[in-house]
């Protein structure tokens, strides 16, 4: 018998053999995971990309975040999650490019940063060719930043994403390469070229590429001065737009060689005009320049009275590279990587702030343009600013010029019809200054463009009722200079601009390559995001009909009382104009050394002009000038905040003060209406009064919305706030409120 479970007997082997493996088990529990892509513009072409790669959420150093692919495309660097979406709330702001929380355009990164053994280093050309970071930290122009781990990630696929994005993000590169030629050479099914051409020649933007749109321009502010053609195939100078605006007095064209010629901005109502210059050209004789300075002088007296100021704001405000420095040093404060980074440069922030520079180059920019206006509007004299290239400063001081002057600069279209004719028409070289091709010449890059921008922000929040567009418009606008797809910040002149898009047409018979403008707004946003561009407070100027007007009965009784041909200037020369010519002398060099001979003079008559005006009644249709003094000069919240989460105010901000004086003037507005229908005898002129405009938007309740709206809607996570819960019960026990916890992780579970 066979004795069964003696101790002494052998354990006998598993006779049971699988012919399936653990992999085809765990493939059968779990289904393969469906490839996840991007959605692909028309002409955007995918590079490489790697998966599993760690996206890092903001929160704090716990290293918390969500797995996903990350894509480089010739446009953009983009993240896709792994996790499915949950429910999302229909967002009302989205630009239809590329999406604010994962997808980033190659020409908006800024610098890149890799994580090698806990040390962080800046990415360059000779590190990219050597092994890749643990952790790579994207920083962009727009002040996001984005933080991906490749420790989870094969170790070829974590080199090719890692060495493809440093390469098409920081590498030298031609302009043929960027991603604009591709998007406008393939055109999207059933897109009609000429549609699309006849409704940009239709847009109300005047885009200052025609002899008409100057001469429409001139006849506007009635200038008395001369449209140049001659230079419509740049005969006369590649550096000179197309066409332009000089003087009368300006005599042979050819002798300038593109250089101190005097370029037409704006004119005044009273006759005296706005003028711009390069410096004239530089030869062996001191006194040829001094002869070609005093002709460029003598031609812009002419034009009014033989008065001029110039100014040489080379002189007088920093250069492209302290402007540069400055930037530098002041957007640091705002590339926050994570949440104790933030609470640690809180202590200092507003002294970090002041010590950049950056506020104070905006007050002297403000400072230097209400000196130009009080020049134009105070004493009725012609202006001439001057600078090497006449292409930075002189477009930053001109366009704050005609934006304090002129109410029509103030309104959507007016101001875009002011960056074409100043900006893109006056040949300032977005190419270089934007650094999009990241040339290594770095003397040529700043922020020329941005700090215009920022100057007009601050009149924007100083005086809001006399803007029709918003601060969203701003902000949007200069997001939009790093995006590879508009011709309008793509070049550094029109001849530059006219031989690229002729040479890189692939179809020569039918013409050179048409781009888009970023002004076809449609292109990024749809019709309800563009609403948020308007600024709803907007003072709209009331149109008085035409029968309500009474003539000036004064002054044409005047007219008639006198004889018709009596006390005329006889049109040959005698007593009288030689007795002029003299006193148009005198008057030029005391003009002249007022502003030139003496500095310190304009800042005590300027203030004496700003006081004089603040107690006039506020017209936000005439005259505007800003206030200077200590906080006036504020930070730009909504564009340098508006990703940073610690500092968002549920619920509070310009959007919810905005929601309650709309809600306010919409209740005012219905009073009036109410008022009207009652009076039968301003029945009939209902229709007539400016009420809000119909882009109105409904916030819905401004208690769900943050701060930063549109850009950013809610807070889902848990954050520290700005003023921490227990601060009274700890303010006597440490002094660095940065490094203590509190009590959000326990509220969190309620939220």
């Amino acid at each position: 018998m066979l004795s069964l479970g003696s101790g002494g007997a052998k354990s006998t082997k598993p006779s049971f053999v699988s012919y399936v493996t653990p992999e085809e088990i765990k493939a059968e529990k779990d289904p393969p995971k469906k490839e996840k892509h991007p959605d692909l513009l028309p002409g955007e072409v995918e590079f490489c990309s790697a998966n599993p790669i760690l996206k890092y959420s903001q929160d704090d150093l716990s290293q918390h975040g969500v797995f996903g692919t990350l894509f480089c495309t010739n446009f953009r660097v983009t993240f896709i999650s792994d996790e499915t979406p949950q429910e999302k709330t229909a967002k009302t702001f989205k630009n239809k490019l590329y999406g604010e929380k994962n997808d980033i355009p190659l020409m908006c990164v800024d610098h890149i940063y890799g994580v090698y053994d806990e040390k962080r280093k800046l990415i360059t050309g000779g590190l990219v060719k050597n092994k890749y970071p643990s952790k790579m930290i994207i920083h962009c122009k727009d002040l996001r930043v984005f933080q991906f781990c490749l420790t989870f990630t094969k170790e070829e696929d974590a080199k090719k994403i890692f060495q493809g994005i440093a390469h098409h993000c920081l590498e030298e590169k031609s302009l043929k390469c960027v991603f604009a030629f591709s998007y406008m050479g393939t055109p999207s099914p059933g897109t009609d070229l000429s549609f699309c051409r006849e409704m940009l020649r239709k847009q109300e933007t005047i885009m200052f590429d025609s002899p008409e749109d100057w001469t429409q321009e001139m006849k506007r502010t009635k200038a008395n001065c001369r449209l140049v053609i001659e230079n419509k195939n740049f005969e006369l100078s590649q550096r000179l737009p197309k066409y332009f605006v000089i003087p009368l007095a300006i005599g042979d064209l050819f002798s300038y060689q593109g250089k101190g010629l005097p370029i037409w901005c704006w004119s005044h109502y009273s006759g005296c005009a706005l003028f711009k210059a390069s410096f004239p050209p530089v030869t062996q004789e001191d006194g040829d320049f001094q002869k070609h300075l005093e002709t460029m002088i003598n031609a812009v007296a002419h034009n009014y009275l033989y008065s001029v100021k110039t100014e040489d704001l080379s002189e007088s405000l920093p250069n492209i590279q302290d402007i540069q420095q400055s930037y530098n040093k002041f957007k640091q404060f705002f590339l926050i990587e994570n949440s104790t980074d933030f609470w640690l440069s809180d202590v200092k922030w507003f002294s970090s702030l002041e010590s950049s520079g950056w506020l104070d180059i905006i007050r002297q920019c403000l400072q230097k343009a209400v000196e130009v206006v009080e020049c134009l509007e105070k004493d009725n004299t012609n202006v001439l600013i001057t600078e090497e290239e006449g292409t930075d400063l002189c477009c930053v001081i001109s366009s704050l010029a005609q934006i304090m002057l002129d109410p029509y600069y103030r309104t959507l279209m007016g101001f875009q019809s002011l960056v074409q004719k100043e900006w893109v028409a006056g040949c300032h070289a977005f190419l270089d200054r934007c650094n999009h091709l990241h040339q290594k010449d770095k003397e040529c890059h700043s922020p020329v463009f941005l700090l215009f921008l920022e100057c007009v922000w601050q009149l924007v929040q100083q005086h809001s009722p006399a803007f029709q567009f918003s601060e969203t418009y701003l902000t949007v606008l200069s997001d939009s200079v790093h995006v590879p797809i508009f011709s309008t910040f793509l070049f550094n002149s029109a001849h530059h601009r006219e031989g690229v898009m002729k040479a890189e047409s692939p179809l020569a018979q039918s013409g050179p390559l048409s781009c888009p403008t970023v002004w076809d707004w449609s292109v990024q946003f749809d019709s309800k995001a563009q609403n948020f561009f308007y600024n709803p407070l907007y003072s709209e100027k009331v149109k008085h009909e035409k029968a309500v007007r009474k003539p000036h009965k004064p002054k044409h009784q005047r007219q008639l009382s006198l004889p018709s041909t009596a006390f005329k200037t006889p049109l040959k020369k005698g007593f009288f104009k030689d007795e002029t010519d003299s006193l148009k002398k005198m008057l030029q060099v005391k003009r002249l050394s007022r502003w030139m001979g003496s500095p310190d003079s304009p800042a005590a008559t300027t203030r004496e002009f700003y006081e004089s005006w603040q107690h006039r009644p506020v017209d936000y249709h005439g005259l505007l000038l800003p206030c200077l003094d200590g906080p006036a000069v504020r930070v730009w919240m909504q564009r340098y905040l508006r990703w940073i989460p610690e500092v968002y105010i549920l619920g509070g901000g310009s959007v919810a003060m905005t929601t309650k004086l709309m809600e306010l003037l919409s209740q005012v507005q219905d009073l009036k209406r109410v008022l009207e229908q009652r009076d039968t005898s301003q029945a009939a002129k209902i229709d007539h009064r400016p009420y809000i405009q119909h882009r109105l938007l409904s916030f819905g309740s401004s208690g769900r919305l943050s701060s930063s709206f549109p850009f950013a809607y809610t807070r889902n996570r848990s954050f520290k706030p700005i003023i921490p819960t227990g601060l009274m019960q700890r303010l006597m026990v440490t002094d660095s409120l940065a490094s203590q916890e509190d009590e959000a992780s326990s509220v969190a579970s309620f939220v």
